[in-house]
């Protein structure tokens, strides 16, 4: 097996690696704060494609964590990215929230529900009837059918609720079409991450607490990978998947030295 480089970027899932449960994980703060103190490139990663990352910027400052804005990178980012360089200037019916639309608006594209290029099915908290239909009946119609991420569920305080891939699911089995995932574990959003921050995938690492996303997207993009314990994946799971995290640890605090 060949060495690899040092590692000289960082990538970072968010929630269940800096913060859990809308608290943040020991240590996260001090990770945050070496990763600037070094002056390293660095993003924080998220598949939830409901913020702008503004939003986010404010929300974990709330909670002490200074994220500088453009060190965010969203599945919503990574969509409108992916749509400009496909087909720049188009157009999209779109199912999702504030951090869908801006990041399709800043790019230069029409939300139309008028023969779109696209239907793009991103995370919402009021996915309704009315949308799906229209939606499905588009897509029938011949608009392309793309959708942030392929989470089944997301968290909440009161349990887990459904998010983008069941959505999928639901319109695919209405339409016979499935849908093109941009988010993890797509390995493009890692490398549009990449580019974004001047950074080569031999000399970086991912951070996440999901080996079905996280570690995935981070080994198919070339990168180095960690997983955390502090979300979704538990340390007895690890053995079930078919590939392995460079590393595992109990949680972010045990990272810092590496930075």
């Amino acid at each position: 097996m060949s060495e690899r480089k040092p590692i000289e970027s960082w990538l970072t899932d968010m929630d269940g690696v800096l913060i859990h449960e809308g608290v943040p994980v020991p240590g996260a703060e001090r990770f945050v704060t070496r990763l600037k103190e070094s002056g390293r490139p660095f993003l924080v990663l998220t598949n939830n494609s409901i913020y702008t990352p503004r939003d986010l910027r404010a929300r974990l400052a709330r909670m002490g964590l200074e994220v500088p804005v453009e060190s965010i990178w969203t599945s919503a980012l990574a969509t409108a990215r992916f749509l400009d360089d496909q087909r720049p200037g188009g157009s999209a019916y779109v199912i999702g929230e504030a951090g869908l639309t801006t990041a399709l608006h800043d790019v230069g594209y029409v939300l139309s529900d008028m023969s779109p290029d696209y239907v793009v099915l991103g995370e919402t908290r009021t996915y309704s009837f009315e949308s799906l239909t229209r939606a499905i009946r588009l897509i029938n119609d011949g608009a392309r059918f793309i959708a942030t991420n392929p989470d089944n569920t997301g968290p909440s305080i009161e349990g887990a609720l459904p998010a983008t891939g069941s959505v999928a699911a639901l319109i695919t089995k209405a339409t016979g079409r499935e849908p093109y995932f941009v988010g993890k574990p797509n390995p493009l959003m890692m490398r549009t991450g990449l580019n974004l921050i001047g950074a080569h995938s031999e000399t970086s690492a991912m951070i996440g607490d999901r080996m079905d996303t996280d570690v995935l997207a981070g080994l198919e993009a070339g990168m180095e990978t960690f997983l955390v314990l502090t979300g979704v994946t538990r340390r007895e799971e690890i053995d079930r998947y078919p590939f392995r995290p460079m590393a595992v640890a109990d949680s972010i605090e045990d990272l810092i030295e590496l930075i």
